[in-house]
């Protein structure tokens, strides 16, 4: 439905939402509200604040909502939201998350994986491709999953997974090795060391006193540092990959690659001829 700008916010606008905790650094409703807005969309992005443990409440309580279209899913809760939906994309089973799911229209929910495509197409446009590359990943949540299979769907030659939980990144190593028999995957320390793409991610970087996901020591000239955290300053990961001479990424063109995306799968492709 068009929207028109003079009347605002009505009873007939449309509610997306973006779930999670924390969400002060979360830049998806201005960037998604802005987009609505250019594709002349009544709806509008609102952010929802969902401590760990209470997204099922919150799941059930929108299923009553019928306004109702939709939401972006940030951490910590892109792994539970799967088995709390109708219906996930194959490839956000295959990775065991997703960041976005929409309300079909048959009032069910759906879900689907946008973090790894983001992620790679943010790298590629800043010069790096992974084909081929030594790739080491710090994180085994869902947003770390994305990525490890978008690597390895993308050709990296090597994938060293490193993380605090041992176990998980054994079992992401696991099912990575199911899908791609070809991959070279392995379990690594916390030094990234003979590696030519390093990537945090992980949550750590949002708060001050969080630890480095790694050993800075691993770092060296030439290797390019990717972080999916997203802050107006450098986070202490690329901060410290920057001052032993690697090349950074931030996190947050991994989200702008993703909004028409994620906007696509939650009301529908744009329509050129009804945006403003």
């Amino acid at each position: 439905m068009p929207h028109d700008a003079r009347s605002g916010i009505t009873g007939r606008t449309g509610v997306l939402a973006i779930f999670g905790d924390p969400l002060e650094q979360a830049r998806a409703p201005g960037l998604v509200n802005a987009s609505l807005a250019a594709r002349a969309v009544d709806a509008v992005l609102v952010p929802l604040r969902v401590p760990r443990g209470a997204l099922p409440a919150v799941i059930a309580g929108v299923r009553a909502i019928e306004s109702f279209r939709g939401a972006v899913v940030t951490m910590p809760h892109k792994t539970a939201v799967v088995e709390l939906l109708d219906e996930v994309r194959p490839e956000a089973r295959q990775v065991g998350a997703c960041n976005v799911f929409r309300r079909d229209a048959a009032d069910r929910l759906v879900g689907a994986m946008l973090d790894g495509e983001g992620f790679t197409v943010a790298l590629r446009r800043a010069g790096v491709d992974v084909r081929g590359k030594r790739v080491w990943l710090a994180g085994a949540g869902g947003a770390a999953a994305a990525i490890a299979f978008a690597m390895a769907k993308y050709g990296a030659a090597t994938l060293a997974l490193h993380n605090r939980t041992v176990e998980k990144a054994e079992a992401l190593a696991a099912r990575l090795r199911a899908a791609h028999p070809g991959l070279d995957v392995r379990v690594r320390g916390p030094r990234p060391e003979r590696s030519d793409v390093v990537i945090n991610a992980t949550s750590l970087g949002m708060r001050p006193d969080d630890p480095l996901p790694l050993d800075p020591l691993g770092f060296a000239p030439g290797m390019v540092a990717a972080d999916v955290v997203i802050r107006d300053e450098p986070t202490p990961f690329l901060a410290a990959a920057a001052a032993r001479g690697c090349a950074v990424q931030p996190g947050l063109p991994m989200l702008v690659e993703q909004i028409e995306q994620l906007l696509d799968f939650m009301i529908g492709p744009c329509d050129a001829s009804r945006a403003r």
